[in-house]
């Protein structure tokens, strides 16, 4: 009894105190240098499409997100030109467009790692395409408003202004800006009063 109350310390032996590595594998300098963990990123293969076509690429993209299972959608769309991209099935054609995160541009879907994936992209609009077709427009109307008028008409003499009369091209780009506007503000319209 008296042997269990005793207080006193604890004596270590030299044998269960010894170091878990040896001093000749702590200096030497290889083992510091490779100490690295390497961990397999999760993959998906993506199959590009464009409006249907192709494809056009077939890359391995990362998966990322927290659990890593999310297709970077914000790189696919940059790296082609794309406004946005569909699911795809090159048997049936184009599915529902691939939602993706505004924040941070990963898709709200998850993958599995290796996971064959098709899209299907829509390319951006060109800017050009609509202004030369726009000035192309102007300079067709205005060619013929000065072929059909060789001779000024009562109604236009009467539209001087202090400047004089109205040149054709001003007559152009205001029948192109009415009837796009009207375009434009017919459905507007439609959905608010109908």
């Amino acid at each position: 009894m008296t042997d269990i109350n005793r207080v006193g310390e604890i004596e270590e032996e030299e044998e269960q105190a010894a170091p878990l590595l040896h001093k000749s594998a702590i200096s030497d300098p290889s083992l510091k240098k490779n100490r690295s963990v390497r961990t397999k990123v999760p993959e998906a293969e993506v199959h590009v499409y464009k409006q249907g076509k192709g494809p056009i690429d077939v890359i391995k993209v990362g998966l990322g997100g927290w659990d890593q299972d999310q297709l970077e959608v914000r790189e696919i769309l940059d790296k082609y030109g794309f406004k946005s991209i569909y699911a795809f099935n090159p048997g049936s054609g184009r599915g529902v467009p691939v939602r993706f995160n505004p924040r941070n541009g990963r898709s709200l879907l998850t993958y599995r790692d290796g996971a064959v994936i098709y899209v299907d992209g829509e390319p951006k609009d060109s800017v050009l395409n609509p202004i030369t077709k726009i000035i192309l427009f102007v300079a067709v109307i205005t060619i013929m408003i000065t072929v059909v008028m060789m001779e000024t008409p009562d109604w236009a003499k009467k539209l001087k202004l202090s400047t004089g009369p109205i040149p054709p091209w001003v007559l152009a780009c205001v029948v192109i800006v009415f009837t796009r506007m009207r375009k434009r503000t017919k459905g507007f319209l439609e959905k608010y009063f109908s």
